[in-house]
């Protein structure tokens, strides 16, 4: 041997061994970053649901004095556009904290995690975790997968699919677009079909047993039926009535979810934390208690909360929400492939971006699709983690700022900058399947499942 390769064989060594020590540091680092707990989402709950109730509460209070002729109305309109925008980036907040319960971490009790997330964040904006979660882990298991990703199919179907690479123009025209309400309303259908219903194209389907449309009847009866048949009893000021009519369409509603036999409730490969029957009363049941607390407020004479309701909950609901997951939705994916480490991006933004587009760590997107059990209040921890990997620092892409289309002095793309034909993947990276994403899932087809898998990782051999 000689004395070159004496040297450069321990030094070969030494490095192996530094890389190892280092890789097995950020394994133990990861795992820490997976830890839940109970508490620290009350938190951000209940910074939602300030933010909420403080700007229903300026808003109607603006309203009723320009109706009184104590203000100009002036300032109702202004006021109440700004209250449709942030409810709405709340309502956004809320699909955050659903995010986080459909991986199980939004609180680390499961029944705990399920309920919260249901009845403080699913319910209100008229959706399930479960049905959610169907929607979502698929997305995370075949990201990309035009076959088997239920984001990519939804666009599809709701024409909100871009052809990328896109130059600025083109980006700039299809935000446009969505000023157009009819747009919104659109994806906001769709959307429900698949992450609200259980509807659309998902590998998790079972398709032994695809379940009924009765189910779905009996929850849309109720949803749509009963404030049909309540509003026009509170407008005449009919509280005996009210007081007989809702619990009684609540309990035939209820009567019929549970009397359905279990074939008319679809089954998937993922099996629910509360069985299907008892979402859907549970879902109802939420509806009946806000339908009532609404004409109760109204009877007493306390407002005109159903029509408050309508304004400042229910088109935001069609409107601004839809709006901004759609300018999260185009820039997380769009314009990538399906790698490891190059299906999405990190976005650096300031706050207000980061409330109403990105919530709940969807910022830090990479990190998140790369290890989907670490709560969102440890990603940032977990990128500067993964920085330390050279494939991760050499081929993630952080994003700085949202509108433009200039690199900034770091060499970083905006947002809308990342969608054009510079950022376009050049090279074939392998296929990743994220089957970590189902972590805390209970799998009840794994064969299925790995059918499933198996097609997707040779679709584009």
């Amino acid at each position: 041997m000689n004395s070159m390769a004496a040297v450069a064989e321990p030094s070969a060594r030494a490095a192996g061994l530094g890389r190892e020590r280092q890789s097995r540091q950020t394994a133990e680092e990861i795992k820490a970053l997976k830890a839940r707990d109970n508490v620290t989402n009350w938190v951000y709950l209940g910074r939602i649901y300030l933010l909420i109730a403080a700007t229903i509460a300026a808003t109607v209070w603006i309203n009723e004095a320009a109706a009184a002729g104590t203000i100009a109305w002036g300032w109702a309109i202004p006021a109440t556009l700004a209250a449709i925008v942030i409810i709405g980036a709340s309502q956004h907040q809320f699909g955050g904290a659903i995010h986080e319960g459909t991986h199980h971490i939004l609180f680390a009790n499961r029944t705990l995690n399920e309920l919260a997330s249901d009845w403080l964040g699913a319910f209100p904006i008229m959706t399930t975790t479960y049905h959610y979660r169907l929607h979502h882990l698929a997305h995370h298991q075949f990201v990309n997968d035009p076959e088997r990703d239920p984001d990519i199919s939804q666009l599809h179907e709701s024409d909100h699919w871009l052809d990328f690479p896109l130059t600025h123009m083109e980006i700039l025209w299809a935000l446009l677009k969505q000023l157009w309400l009819p747009n919104l309303f659109r994806y906001t259908i769709i959307r429900a079909k698949y992450s609200s219903m259980g509807g659309g194209h998902n590998p998790y389907a079972d398709p032994k047993n695809p379940g009924t449309v009765r189910p779905l009847r009996a929850g849309v009866l109720f949803a749509v039926g009963a404030p049909a048949i309540v509003i026009p009893l509170v407008m005449y000021n009919q509280a005996l009535a009210v007081a007989i009519v809702l619990p009684a369409l609540w309990a035939l509603v209820v009567g019929i979810l549970y009397m359905l036999p279990d074939s008319a409730y679809p089954g998937t490969r993922l099996a629910p934390v509360t069985p299907i029957r008892w979402l859907g009363i549970s879902r109802v049941t939420y509806l009946a208690i806000l339908y009532g607390a609404l004409s109760a407020v109204q009877l007493a004479g306390w407002g005109n909360a159903w029509g408050y309701f309508g304004l400042l909950w229910l088109v935001p609901l069609f409107t601004t929400f839809p709006l901004f997951m759609i300018l999260r939705q185009w820039v997380q994916h769009g314009n990538a492939d399906r790698g490891r480490y190059t299906n999405t991006r990190v976005f650096l933004v300031g706050p207000l971006v980061r409330y109403a587009v990105f919530p709940w760590g969807m910022d830090y997107h990479l990190p998140h699709h790369m290890v989907a059990s670490v709560p969102h209040y440890n990603l940032g921890k977990l990128h500067d983690a993964l920085l330390r990997e050279p494939e991760y620092a050499e081929k993630g892409v952080i994003v700085e700022g949202y509108f433009g289309d200039e690199e900034n002095e770091h060499g970083h793309p905006t947002a809308m900058g990342v969608l054009g034909e510079k950022y376009a993947p050049k090279t074939r990276e392998a296929v990743y399947v994220d089957n970590d994403a189902l972590e805390h899932a209970n799998v009840v087809d794994a064969e299925g499942l790995a059918r499933e898998v198996e097609a997707s990782r040779q679709r584009d051999q």
